[in-house]
């Protein structure tokens, strides 16, 4: 394999707001992604999350930050999305 190129994120492509939750590896970072579903029978409202591997080629992001990513093509097994930007440092 040979060096990755820059990733290019399609304007469409499906973007998600979340907290970043972990920043230990180089160029990746975990992060959460929460909502609030109402429970079909009961009425009340559950919290929900997903937890996204998110590509940061620059390491610009920390631990805490709000960020914006959007769905890219594979990186690696675990890595289809791509930070846009950090909306709010932490």
């Amino acid at each position: 394999m040979g060096k990755q190129s820059t990733v290019l994120i399609p304007e469409k492509s499906p973007r998600r707001v979340g907290i970043v939750e972990s920043d230990a590896r180089d160029k990746t970072r975990k992060v959460v992604v929460q909502w609030a579903v109402r429970h079909p029978k009961y009425g009340k409202y559950v919290r929900q999350r997903t937890v996204l591997h998110v590509h940061d080629a620059e390491n610009e992001s920390r631990l805490g930050d709000t960020v914006e990513v959007a769905e890219c093509r594979p990186i690696s097994k675990t890595k289809t999305w791509a930070l846009v930007r950090v909306m709010r440092k932490a």
